[in-house]
């Protein structure tokens, strides 16, 4: 090394000195589901939610997220608890408990406690996953000194009313359901007074089932708190008890995955769960799903982090225990004979060096994959990990150095070590040349130029994540501004091109209109139009894409406010940066079975040689595979499940049941964003290799049935809306089921099929705080006359921005009818209804249904 390039940082990876089994804690969400199928259970399950905070059932702080509601859902996806804010039935924050002094607030709060308890014992065997929280943040609410606090008296002043009514609350709930588990203190920090509130609880026996609180601060201090508070818990003579820091990390944090993983490796060492704070809104797993079961970046990192098994092991940073710089979790699984490291958290190079790595487990060489998690926004879509090394590396004095380089501060990173040696054929990187070019640093002409920021950073926690720091308004509404990107590429070839970009949902310009129109061209040629992404405030960063034919040398590619062939903006849009890239494969992705998820007593093997990587997975009659699929769009796509030897197996994709795993590639139908696809073994015996999918080869048959065309009945109407496909679409379905969208569509053999629904919903409760409060729409679909299926549909921002929405139903052979009709839900006991607009009457606008066969 010269004087001017130091050493990189080493990340070790000490696989001989292991800390404990594998936890998962760290993928807690609060507010991050808001009802079934927002975020869809696909999305749920493959984050390996292990923990929800939510509001009490029927709350009105929040739209959406009802504990009871979204119960049985969660317990469905693999959920473990659902933990119960219960002072969040009220509005507003400090909550606005009625009454005219502290006893009377309390009185009243009891009973709401009261009835929410005898909520839950109607549930049965679900009830089991019910944790009370009777008072969150009580020191700045409840037991606060403000306007609504009970006696204007911080408890950490003096604590006695505080005291007396946990008491009171602890001996209600357990007085109802003598099983019910009961957390708290739920302090927004560990404070020191939390050791009198112990002392109190150890007392007068209430002492929680589970300790809360927030850790609203760094990764450090998880690590520094849960060791003094088990210190507190040895000192009193209690516990160890469960622990679970119900809201951690900032805005700045959430949705990149760089700095998500120096939380989970804090979280996961300190063995605790914890539950991602809710900056933003309702239903999207906390800035990790888009749509309705679309990931992002942020989501990739937690399904990786769900499938580490094993054994944690000893990582020591470059580091120590320092927020924003190179940190990791690991774990060993002897049992298949793998190590995985996550890491991330800082740019640059760096040796990320395995020891202790054991010549019985894996050989004297190793087969080495690393997989980059990119940061694409808090609305951005992304595709699975990208693909960076496929490679064997010697074993030399039980270690492993893996040097890596070009490292992106905002990205996370995934090694996985196996045996190597077995013949496996090195995989080529997924992309073949990047680059990203900065909207700061590209030249704007014309007016109204605004150069913005800077957004979040370390000195910023409460502001959003934005690449660069900083990022460029001017394209709008009357404007002529273009802004220029001047690249230089290495080959020729077809360029995926990513505009991150943002337009306010509410702000003036975009309110009128919805997504904002900006035109493209490469060096003043083949124009074309593209839809910037609406998010919730600004600088909530999503990304559009195309693709472009490039000659290798330098360009310029222009987004403009004005086109002569196209036309102009309407609306209001930032812009951050572009990405431009160059794949190097056909556009089939490859999914290797000794990587994905096992169960039924299946098994990683190394003995089978011709397998794809460095092992297979050998499943034994009942024994799975599980597979996590990104398709870009709703619509058909080619697979095949690689198998090796004979053996028979059965597929399902998305709980649908495909039938026997065919010899050869066979078309089916995915949902936008991610599926999941489990192999059972129908055999003694069945190795399957891989999981291979491709493009569509258009042999599933779609129809697609305009919603104008269909028969409407009540206040039902066709409007016109630019961007509905042919500029109409169907509104006022709902507010009772005399208001209606029947079609009639047909199909070709009984059978699932998948009803793709174009749609859009702008409706927005008014909310009391910092967070938007976007409604989630529903319809009630009906197939020829048989009950109806309430459905869920998410914010989409505005009525004139459509998505799709997938929804799979049972078809008749030849003619069909399906009928949309929605109404009001009223609260749990069937009594009373929402008074804040929080529950919709109504049915998203309609513009068309795609009718596919699933399969």
């Amino acid at each position: 090394m010269t004087a001017e390039t130091p050493a990189p940082d080493t990340l070790t990876v000490d696989l001989g000195t292991e800390t404990g089994p594998f936890h998962g804690g760290a993928s807690g969400t609060l507010y991050g589901l808001y009802g079934d199928g927002v975020p869809s259970r696909t999305l749920v399950e493959g984050m390996y939610v292990r923990t929800v905070t939510t509001k009490a059932q029927d709350g009105i702080q929040h739209p959406g997220g009802d504990a009871l509601e979204i119960l049985p859902p969660f317990v469905a996806a693999g959920g473990k608890d659902v933990y119960v804010y219960l002072p969040d039935f009220y509005r507003g924050f400090p909550y606005e408990w009625p009454g005219a002094d502290g006893e009377e607030r309390l009185a009243g709060f009891l009973e709401i406690v009261r009835r929410q308890v005898e909520h839950v014992l109607t549930l049965g065997p679900d009830r089991s996953h019910v944790v009370y929280v009777p008072f969150n943040e009580p020191e700045g609410n409840m037991f606060g000194e403000g306007e609504w606090s009970h006696n204007g008296v911080s408890w950490r002043t003096d604590p006695r009313h505080y005291f007396a009514a946990w008491k009171k609350t602890y001996h209600l709930i357990k007085g109802l359901d003598p099983g019910a588990r009961v957390a708290g203190p739920n302090t927004c920090i560990l404070y020191p007074e939390v050791r009198g509130f112990l002392e109190f609880a150890k007392e007068h026996d209430v002492l929680p089932d589970v300790i809360t609180w927030h850790e609203l601060s760094s990764p450090a201090e998880v690590r520094t708190n849960v060791a003094k508070y088990r210190d507190m818990e040895r000192e009193l003579g209690i516990g160890p008890l469960p622990v679970n820091l119900n809201e951690y990390a900032h805005n700045y944090h959430v949705s990149v995955p760089g700095q998500m993983v120096q939380w989970i490796s804090a979280i996961e060492e300190s063995k605790v769960d914890a539950d991602l704070a809710y900056w933003n809104i309702a239903g999207n797993l906390n800035d990790s799903a888009v749509e309705a079961n679309k990931a992002n970046g942020q989501w990739w990192l937690f399904n990786a982090y769900g499938q580490l098994t094993g054994n944690t092991v000893r990582v020591v940073a470059p580091h120590p225990n320092v927020q924003y710089t190179l940190q990791g979790v690991a774990t060993l699984d002897p049992a298949k004979r793998q190590a995985r490291v996550l890491f991330g958290g800082a740019g640059g190079t760096a040796d990320v060096v395995f020891e202790g790595v054991d010549p019985d487990v894996f050989g004297t060489t190793v087969h080495l994959r690393l997989h980059e998690i990119p940061w694409t926004g808090q609305v951005g879509a992304s595709a699975q990990p990208l693909r960076l090394r496929d490679e064997e590396l010697p074993v030399v004095d039980g270690r492993v150095t893996l040097p890596v380089s070009d490292l992106d501060a905002m990205s996370a990173y995934q090694a996985v070590l196996s045996p190597g040696g077995n013949g496996a054929a090195s995989l080529p990187p997924a992309i073949r040349w990047r680059r990203t070019y900065e909207a700061e640093d590209a030249t704007y002409t014309g007016t109204g130029h605004s150069k913005n920021g800077p957004e979040g950073s370390p000195l910023d926690v409460d502001r959003f994540a934005t690449s660069g720091g900083y990022h460029v308004g001017g394209l709008r509404t009357g404007s002529d501004g273009v802004l220029a990107f001047d690249v230089e590429v290495p080959y020729d070839g077809t360029y995926e091109v990513g505009v991150f970009a943002n337009s306010h949902n509410q702000a003036e310009l975009v309110r009128e209109f919805g997504p904002t129109n900006v035109f493209l061209r490469v060096d003043g040629e083949a124009p074309r139009e593209l839809r910037l992404p609406l998010g919730y405030k600004w600088a909530v960063w999503g990304h559009t894409d195309t693709r472009v034919e490039l000659t290798a040398g330098r360009h310029r590619i222009t987004l403009a406010a004005q086109d002569p062939d196209l036309g102009v903006t309407k609306g209001d849009a930032v812009v951050d940066k572009l990405d431009l890239a160059l794949r190097d494969d056909d556009g089939t992705a490859l999914y290797e079975a000794e990587y994905a998820s096992l169960g039924g007593g299946a098994v990683v093997s190394h003995a089978h040689r011709g397998a794809s990587g460095p092992g297979a997975a050998v499943l034994p009659r009942g024994g799975t595979v599980t597979f996590w699929v990104h398709a870009a769009d709703d619509g058909e796509a080619s697979v095949t499940v690689d198998v090796l030897g004979p053996g028979e197996g059965l597929l399902t994709v998305n709980g649908e049941d495909v039938g026997r795993v065919e010899r050869g590639a066979v078309p089916l139908f995915l949902a936008g964003g991610v599926n999941k696809f489990t192999v059972t073994g129908a055999s003694e015996l069945l190795v399957v290799d891989r999981l291979r999918v491709g493009p569509s080869r258009d042999l599933l048959l779609s129809t697609t049935h305009p919603a104008e065309e269909g028969a409407l009945t009540g206040t039902a109407k066709v409007t016109g809306y630019a961007y509905a496909t042919g500029g109409k679409a169907v509104d006022g379905i709902g507010g009772g089921p005399d208001n209606a969208l029947t079609l009639t569509v047909t199909a070709d053999r009984t059978g699932r099929h998948a009803l793709t629904v174009r749609y859009a919903n702008g409706e927005q409760a008014p909310a009391t705080h910092y967070n938007p409060d976007p409604v989630c729409r529903h319809a009630d679909i009906s197939v020829n006359g048989a009950a109806p299926r309430r459905v869920l549909f998410p914010t989409t921002f505005h009525f004139n921005n459509f998505w799709n929405l997938s929804v799979p139903v049972t078809l008749e052979q030849g003619t069909n009818t399906v009928t949309f009709t929605a109404d009001e839900l009223p609260d749990f006991g069937g009594e009373s209804r929402n008074q804040y607009g929080q529950r919709s009457a109504y049915a998203p606008v309609v513009d068309q249904v795609t009718v596919t066969p699933l399969f």
